[in-house]
C-alpha cells in the first residue's frame, strides 16, 4: 500500500507532497523551511529516497536541494532546467523506483515553463496519482508568463498540448495533485476546490473544454499581476538556495525601532488590521501575520532592504520568519514582541486611524478622497464611481498621486486596504480604512461602474 501526505503552504498558495511505501518516501516540490517535510516522514518511519521538483519556481525559494543533502536523498530535477547544483536529470519517459512496487514516471509538460515535468507515481504499473506541479491545477493550468514575455503566447499553447497529454494518457480515477492554484498567483485563473481526479477535469478544467485558439486566447487576456518578488525566486533556486535560517531576529527596543524608521527602513506590524488601527508606532506598515503576509511584503518592499518585525508574541514572530524564508526574506534586521505602547520611545504616544464598512462611506460628506487599491482585474468587474484607482503594489511609488484630502481607501475585503492604509499613515495622511467586502458598496448605495 502507498501513502500521499499533503504538506500545505497556504500563505503562498502551494502544496508539496510526502509519498511512498513503508520504507521509502519521494518528496515533490519542497519548501524552504524542510523540517515539516522531515517530521512528516518521521511519522510514517520512512526514509526519504527521493526529492523531485516538477520545474525551478518562479514564486517560492525552494528546499529541494537543501532536502537532498541532509537525508542523502537523490535530487531529481528536469534535464532542461538550467541549474548551477549536481542533481540527477530528468527526462521524458524516464522511471525511478520508489519501492518494490511504487514508480515515479516522468512525463514532459511544458507550458508554465519550458522544462516543466509532471511525475506519475504507479502502484504496480498503475498509475495512481500525477504530481502536476504548474501544468494541470484544478480547473485551470499554471501561469505561462513568468519566464519570458516573448515565449508567453508559446507556452500557453504548450500548456493546452500538456494538459491534453495528461488526458490522454492517464485513466479518469488518477488524482491530480498540483503545487499551485489554492490561492498562488502562479495559478493562470483562480479555482475552487481542493482534490481533483483526470476525470473531473476532463469535464471542468478550461484547458480541456476549450479548443488550443480559443484556450490560448483567454488565457493570455486574463493573466494578472506578476509580484514583483517572483524576478528574484528563479535565479535563487537555479543557484541553489542555502539553507533557511530560523534562529530568533535581534530584539528591537523602542530606541532602535524609532532609529530604523529615522534611517527609511521597513518596520513591519504583523498584528491584525484592527489592532494596528487601533494603535500602532507612527510610520511602521501593517502586513497581516494570518493574511497572505510572505506575497504582499515581498512584493511591495524594496529588495534586500532591512526589516523590523514587531509581532503580539514569540509564535506570531515566528510563524512569520517562516512565512518569509519561503520567499527568500532570510533574516529580519530585529524584530520586537508586545504593544505599542512598548514599541514607542517615552513621551511618545501611538498612532491610529479610524476603520469604517462602505455603509460609512456612502453616509460621509462627499468630499472624501476614494482609493482602491485593487488590482485592475478586480477593478475590471465593477468601482466606485469618482474613486481613484492604485493597485496596492503600486502605491508606495504613486503615493503622489493620491489627492489632498482625507483618504479613504478600500479593496475587495480589507487586509489590501489596511497595507494601503498604513502607507498613507505613514506618509502623514489623514486615513480611513474600510473593512468590508467589496459586495456591500452596492448593498450601501454607492454609485458603481461596470468596468
Amino acid at each position: 500500500m502507498f501513502f500521499i501526505d499533503t504538506i500545505e503552504v497556504p500563505g503562498l498558495g502551494n502544496r508539496s507532497y510526502l509519498a511512498g511505501d513503508a520504507n521509502s518516501a519521494v518528496v515533490v516540490d519542497p519548501a524552504r523551511d524542510i523540517d515539516r517535510v522531515l517530521a512528516a516522514a518521521a511519522r510514517r518511519g520512512v526514509r526519504i529516497s527521493h526529492v523531485v521538483e516538477t520545474h525551478v519556481h518562479n514564486d517560492y525559494v525552494t528546499g529541494g536541494l537543501e532536502l537532498a543533502r541532509t537525508t542523502g536523498a537523490e535530487y531529481l530535477v528536469p534535464a532542461g532546467a538550467n541549474v548551477s547544483y549536481q542533481r540527477v536529470p530528468i527526462a521524458d519517459g524516464d522511471r525511478t523506483e520508489i519501492g518494490p512496487e511504487l514508480t515515479l514516471r516522468a512525463v514532459a509538460t511544458p507550458g508554465h515553463t519550458p522544462h516543466h515535468t509532471a511525475y506519475v507515481l504507479e502502484e504496480g504499473g498503475r498509475p495512481v496519482a500525477a504530481f502536476t506541479g504548474g501544468s494541470l491545477l484544478i480547473g485551470t493550468v499554471g501561469r505561462p508568463d513568468l519566464v519570458e514575455p516573448r515565449l508567453t503566447e508559446q507556452l500557453a499553447r504548450a500548456q493546452h498540448a500538456s494538459a491534453h497529454r495528461l488526458a490522454r494518457e492517464l485513466p479518469d480515477e488518477t488524482a491530480v495533485l498540483p503545487t499551485h492554484g489554492f490561492g498562488s498567483f502562479c495559478s493562470s485563473s483562480q479555482a475552487t476546490g481542493d482534490a481533483t481526479t483526470i476525470g473531473t477535469e476532463r469535464h471542468a478544467n478550461e484547458a480541456l473544454t476549450r479548443d488550443a485558439d480559443t484556450f490560448v486566447a483567454e488565457l493570455l487576456a486574463g493573466l494578472d499581476d506578476i509580484p514583483a518578488y517572483y524576478t528574484h525566486m528563479g535565479p535563487m533556486n537555479a543557484r541553489g538556495p542555502a539553507p533557511a535560517d530560523l534562529a530568533p531576529p535581534a530584539v528591537a527596543d523602542a530606541d532602535e525601532i524609532s532609529r530604523r524608521l529615522a534611517e527609511g527602513e521597513w518596520v513591519v506590524d504583523l498584528r491584525s488590521r484592527i489592532a494596528f488601527a487601533a494603535g500602532h508606532v507612527a510610520g511602521s506598515l501593517n502586513f497581516e501575520a494570518d493574511g497572505q503576509l510572505a506575497t504582499y511584503l515581498a512584493w511591495l518592499i524594496p529588495w534586500g532592504k532591512p526589516i523590523t518585525l514587531l509581532a503580539e508574541s514569540a509564535e506570531q514572530l515566528a510563524d512569520a520568519q517562516r512565512e518569509l524564508v519561503r520567499v527568500g526574506i532570510d533574516r529580519p534586521a530585529a524584530a520586537a514582541t508586545g504593544t505599542p505602547e512598548e514599541w514607542v520611545r517615552a513621551g511618545d504616544r501611538p498612532r491610529s486611524f479610524p476603520r469604517a464598512t462602505f455603509a460609512d462611506l456612502a453616509g460621509a460628506d462627499g468630499t472624501q478622497v476614494i482609493l482602491d487599491v485593487r488590482r485592475d482585474s478586480e477593478r475590471a468587474g465593477a468601482f466606485i464611481d469618482g474613486s481613484v484607482h492604485i493597485p496596492v503594489h503600486e502605491l508606495r511609488a504613486r503615493l503622489a498621486e493620491v489627492p489632498p484630502g482625507t483618504v479613504w481607501v478600500h479593496c475587495a475585503g480589507g487586509m489590501r486596504a489596511a497595507i494601503a492604509a498604513s502607507m498613507l499613515d505613514a506618509a502623514g495622511r489623514d486615513v480611513v480604512a474600510v473593512d468590508d467586502g467589496f459586495d456591500a458598496a452596492r448593498a450601501a448605495g454607492l454609485p458603481l461602474r461596470e468596468g
